[in-house]
């Protein structure tokens, strides 16, 4: 965090409460857990006393929290200038964590992405730069629909950090035609999204894409009148349409049989048959569940129901498996073809950081704040320990089950296919050790391995009255400490990170 420069990032000048955030950072990565449970933790750790927090208490904590939140703009102003650059990528995406309590005017029912349907949501949107690197965090209420935080994120590059000329990268959920248009206002900015499968079919149905393009190449170049100015790149992985004809086959099968056991419940009904109404009921809860709906016709009756598979409307479907189309504001002279599939693939870099957020690493979840200034703060600092982590795993890649040559290698791999790892991925997966012969380790297993270091204390003991010893002695009652070796693989995670090369402006 010291070679980060994190302390001057959050603030220049040294104050109790940037040592309480620093602090409180560290803590989530270590192991995240309430302030309550963060103080006194501290007792029992060096991390109190090599920080300077020693005698902190909760409300310690929450006040530096609304700190925190207060200087947030600031924090994320110095990381943009840091990590994003005139030109560069923009990747932008949103999640949802649910929400424990009924006090925080920020928690509310939407589109839960947990699967917590009985509790309410936060909503918050993570901006970073092309490789992942998190640059800002925006919290919303949970009702709040995805495509609306874009808006802000304009504002946000425009006038808080001052970048011109971007372009931003969303899914089809985000950057949709009402957000492109708001793009569109400022000729600086540029995106790059994909098409829904409705626009994909309406292209294919208008004769301006044509499949047989796609026969010998995997990656192809069109335009259309539908989208004036814009150039859309038509994509064919034959893995991704592998994995949905599988997954379509099973849906539909497993349809068929939940319409299997509705159709004898039916018939079984003989003394009191069931209405056309309650039919419909126990068809549309199974078309929902594993929504098949366009492809099953259903004709309900008083007493009877009879169902049939749709087959041109599977064909149908079924000629667009493995292609998805990009389009993109960028002319060819800035991002070729390739590279615009490479920029939208980065949105993965994203996803990476909602895992990490939520998952085992930080745990942004539960939250356990009340008010609806605090709640961001908690985003905030998880997304600042975000910030460390994404550094440490780069730094740490060859000790970790991570393919340290993805970066290296992004520019030079066909940008459609899947990618491949590495051979050096594929041996450490198989061999479980690196190069060195060390053990490869996920993260939290390598911070485990750090944890074992330990510093002893020693104090001698007052010597007892008439006690004999073999020389005079003034150490009584002195102290002094000690830090175990570190053993091979904390000495190679040492090295690591002195060796990673941080870059700022």
């Amino acid at each position: 965090m010291r070679k980060l420069e994190l302390e001057r990032l959050i603030s220049s000048q040294p104050c109790r409460e940037r040592d309480l955030v620093v602090a409180m950072i560290v803590q989530r990565l270590i192991d995240p857990v309430s302030k309550l449970a963060t103080t006194r933790l501290w007792h029992s750790t060096t991390l109190a006393e090599e920080l300077g927090v020693a005698e902190a208490s909760e409300d310690d904590l929450y006040a530096a929290m609304d700190w925190l939140g207060e200087r947030q703009e600031r924090i994320e102003k110095k990381l943009a200038a840091r990590h994003l650059r005139h030109g560069g990528l923009v990747l932008y995406d949103v999640s949802s964590s649910f929400y424990e309590g009924h006090t925080c005017a920020l928690a509310k029912f939407g589109h839960d992405r947990d699967g917590k349907k009985s509790l309410p949501i936060i909503v918050y949107g993570v901006m970073t730069n092309g490789e992942g690197c998190p640059v800002a965090v925006s919290v919303y209420a949970g009702n709040t629909a995805d495509p609306t935080t874009v808006a802000d994120q304009i504002d946000k590059l425009r006038e808080q950090f001052g970048l011109e000329r971007v372009v931003m990268v969303g899914d089809r959920g985000m950057l949709t035609q009402p957000q492109i248009d708001k793009v569109k206002l400022h000729p600086g900015l540029g995106w790059i999204t994909a098409l829904t499968s409705t626009a994909i079919r309406q292209l294919v149905e208008q004769e301006a894409l044509q499949l047989s393009l796609l026969d010998e190449k995997n990656l192809a170049e069109i335009t259309a009148p539908e989208y004036p100015g814009e150039r859309l790149m038509v994509c064919h992985n034959p893995v991704l349409e592998e994995q949905r004809q599988r997954k379509r086959q099973a849906l539909l099968q497993a349809t068929e049989k939940s319409l299997e056991k509705i159709g004898k419940e039916v018939a079984r009904r003989k003394k009191k048959p069931l209405t056309a109404a309650a039919i419909g009921v126990k068809v549309g809860k199974v078309l929902g569940r594993y929504r098949m709906g366009k492809h099953f016709a259903c004709k309900i009756e008083e007493g009877s129901f009879v169902w049939s598979r749709r087959a041109e409307s599977i064909t149908e479907e079924e000629n667009l498996d493995g292609i998805y189309v990009l389009r993109t504001s960028e002319p060819a002279e800035r991002l070729s073809a390739e590279d615009t599939v490479r920029s939208y693939k980065s949105l993965a870099e994203v996803e990476r950081a909602f895992r990490c957020l939520k998952g085992i690493d930080l745990l942004v979840r539960p939250i356990r704040h009340r008010t609806e200034e605090r709640v961001p703060a908690h985003i905030f600092l998880c997304v600042l320990a975000y910030y460390v982590e994404w550094h440490l795993r780069r730094a740490w890649a060859p000790l970790l089950f991570e393919d340290e040559e993805r970066w290296e290698q992004r520019q030079h791999r066909d940008p459609v296919r899947s990618a491949e790892p590495s051979a050096s991925a594929q041996r450490k997966k198989s061999s479980h050790e690196t190069v060195e012969g060390l053990p490869v380790h996920s993260l939290q297993t390598l911070m485990a391995e750090l944890a074992s270091r330990a510093r002893v204390t020693y104090t001698f003991k007052p010597q007892k009255e008439g006690e004999k010893t073999k020389e005079k002695t003034n150490l009584t009652n002195a102290t002094f400490k000690q830090v175990s070796e570190p053993t091979p693989v904390q000495a190679r995670a040492y090295e690591l990170i002195r060796m990673f090369p941080v870059t700022a402006n």
